[in-house]
């Protein structure tokens, strides 16, 4: 895509963090914005945020992870502004902490039902409707660094990120193949200063995990935080996000200290060699995200 002003962007995930800071970053280039989420109060915030700010906007709370909320958002879209011409499906949760065979169904249930379901509605309901219109448009596919890697302790985290991951790769064959003008990115950060370690407030109350270990996931939560407190500011993110909708971008990957595991692991691959161990564990700690953008 190379014209923005007055073009129409759906963001999920955009009350906050990097969700919101593509909002922003659309909106200062003439866009529409359509800023799509569960928590409805933050939703209200943001809205009215990028509303002073000059931009014209839809708020619309939405879970990702059914498909009817994701295809009431289309509606309301197409209803308010005719049309629809980049997608985020950016909204996400992060993973209840432990090995990934003490998780429950309600774990597996939750996670998958938001990174990995919301990336399919986005996909199910929105690219029908670009490729109709049959001009520009791009799909943005938030994945994370773990969907590249594999760290101990986020078994259902990862499984959802490496999907999106792959997902987006065939997207993107799929699409080059049509000879369509619509494009797809997929988003790989680590640590960003987002909301995600909290996303237990919006999880279901029937998803509920009863036998969760609260000291452990305290613990846990603390850790992340501290991690994400350390990472980019999610305006850097959108910069680049912003970046390769310009450039038809494929791969986004934020954080350049990170290459070097992801060329170890992809070479442990083509070698059939087992991980080191030791830094698989190392994957998401300190000596991996010292990183200043800028």
């Amino acid at each position: 895509m190379q014209e923005f002003r007055d073009k129409v962007a759906v963001v999920t995930g955009a009350a906050s963090g990097i969700g919101f800071a593509m909002a922003e970053r659309f909106a200062r280039e003439g866009m529409q914005i359509v800023l799509a989420d569960i928590e409805a109060g933050a939703l209200a915030d943001a809205d009215s945020k990028l509303r002073r700010a000059g931009a014209k906007t839809l708020a619309v709370v939405t879970d990702v992870a059914k498909g009817e909320s994701v295809e009431a958002l289309a509606q309301k879209t197409l209803d308010t502004f005719g049309a629809v011409h980049v997608v985020c499906n950016n909204a996400g949760v992060g993973n209840p902490p432990g090995p990934i065979w003490e998780r429950t169904v309600a774990d597996w249930q939750w996670v998958m039902g938001v990174n990995l379901w919301g990336v399919a509605h986005g996909i199910r309901v929105f690219v029908p409707i670009l490729l109709k219109q049959g001009g520009p448009g791009h799909i943005v596919n938030t994945a994370s660094m773990a969907g590249l890697l594999s760290s101990p302790m986020l078994g259902i985290y990862n499984a959802t990120k490496h999907a999106v991951v792959a997902i987006s790769e065939t997207m993107h064959a799929e699409l080059a193949a049509l000879g369509s003008p619509v494009k797809v990115s997929v988003l790989c950060p680590a640590f960003v200063q987002t909301r995600i370690g909290e996303s237990n407030r919006n999880r279901p109350p029937e998803l509920t995990d009863a036998n969760v270990d609260e000291a452990a996931m305290a613990a846990f939560t603390a850790q992340i935080q501290a991690a994400l407190a350390a990472g980019i500011p999610p305006a850097a993110v959108a910069d680049r996000v912003f970046d390769a909708i310009l450039h038809e971008k494929l791969y986004i990957l934020t954080h350049p200290e990170y290459k070097p595991l992801v060329q170890q692991h992809l070479e442990n691959v083509i070698a059939e060699r087992n991980p080191n161990l030791q830094e698989q564990a190392s994957v998401f700690t300190d000596d991996h995200f010292a990183y200043n953008e800028g």
